[in-house]
């Protein structure tokens, strides 16, 4: 752990992008460094670690006991950017501001310039360059070409001269590259999945539902690059599944098979209706984003027990706080004059006295 500091000096600026700073309303990935009475200071992690603040006040949407059920140090969070001075250094970011489906977005995006910059800086260091050098000569000019680097590297394994033909890097760190890529990019396959209602109430009827879901697996048979399958749930409620390589593609091929069955059910007085959104199968995606949903109904029912609870104390004050005084029981069950006497134990002594005064009397004249 000693030594990290002296490989990232060695290594140069290690931003992920080419911009210096961040814009505002980009979602950022950053890591918490410590919390003051201010906010929490954060490290940009895609920007060479550069210093940002969450304030207080943007750390959640709601109001909140502790900063600790929030926020804590070492932790990574998915923040959004309010403000930029680079002539000042100062980044104003928010975490309220930021939902479940940002965060998955984000985090997304982030996994895969890290998987972009982990390749240069391998290649880097082991061919004495700093991956700012690196990333200016073969990063930088990639995105701006093919819009992602990681495209571009995804690419490089089928067509390394068409990728790298024309970028000013000496071939030993082309070949460097091209051998990190390969081991690093090696393509998985993924499932895609999309709920269907398909039905028919024509004099076909089932034999159209039929015909016109096979129609998607015209799909799979075109070049291989997409296997698709249809699975019944309960009529008409079907369930449309395709696996690739490529996510990009795969989503293609899902809304072409759709439409394919859209048009044949439609054609033979049928309906068509699609239920969900195209879904990964099982994906981290979709994992994250359910867990990020259960802990935000969580949240939102912990601070309304809490906001209860807060209106219940403030409701509940000293016993006899707005009473009279002299509406007030004393133990006795009497009521407390402004001397804290009790009334009825005064008038009962009263009555004893007078009491005691007629029998004198009484007996004075006996004798």
């Amino acid at each position: 752990m000693a030594s990290e500091p002296f490989v990232r000096a060695s290594l140069g600026d290690c931003r992920f992008y080419e911009q210096r700073f961040p814009k505002p309303d980009d979602l950022v990935m950053v890591i918490v460094r410590r919390i003051a009475d201010m906010g929490a200071y954060v490290s940009l992690l895609e920007y060479n670690n550069i210093e940002g603040m969450i304030l207080m006040s943007e750390l959640s949407k709601r109001r909140f006991r502790s900063v600790s059920k929030l926020i804590r140090v070492g932790k990574t969070e998915v923040v959004m950017v309010l403000r930029v001075d680079e002539s000042k250094g100062y980044i104003d970011l928010s975490k309220r501001r930021v939902s479940p489906e940002d965060i998955v977005k984000c985090e997304e995006k982030y996994s895969i310039a890290k998987l972009v910059q982990t390749i240069v800086r391998h290649v880097a260091q082991t061919k004495g360059m700093t991956v700012d050098e690196l990333n200016s000569r073969v990063t930088w000019p990639l995105d701006r070409k093919y819009g992602s680097a990681h495209e571009a590297f995804k690419e490089a394994v089928a067509e390394p001269d068409e990728v790298f033909g024309g970028l000013d890097v000496a071939e030993d760190v082309k070949e460097a590259l091209l051998s990190d890529i390969k081991r690093r990019l090696t393509p998985q396959a993924i499932k895609l999945r999309v709920r269907l209602d398909v039905c028919c109430f024509g004099y076909e009827g089932v034999t159209a539902v039929k015909d016109a879901l096979m129609k998607a697996h015209t799909i799979s048979t075109e070049g291989q690059e997409m296997e698709m399958s249809v699975k019944l749930i309960a009529p008409p409620q079907y369930v449309l599944i395709g696996s690739c390589l490529d996510r990009q593609l795969g989503m293609k091929k899902m809304k072409e098979a759709m439409d394919l069955v859209k048009d044949e059910i439609t054609r033979r007085g049928g309906t068509f209706v699609q239920k969900s959104e195209i879904i990964v199968v099982g994906g981290e995606d979709e994992r994250h984003l359910n867990e990020l949903l259960r802990e935000a109904a969580e949240d939102e029912e912990g601070d309304e027990e809490e906001e209860s609870d807060e209106e219940q104390d403030e409701t509940m004050g000293e016993i006899g706080e707005d009473v009279p005084e002299d509406e007030v029981e004393g133990e006795d069950g009497a009521e407390v004059d402004e001397k804290g006497e009790a009334k009825e134990a005064k008038a009962t002594h009263q009555e004893n006295g007078k009491e005691d005064g007629d029998g004198g009397e009484d007996g004075e004249d006996k004798e």
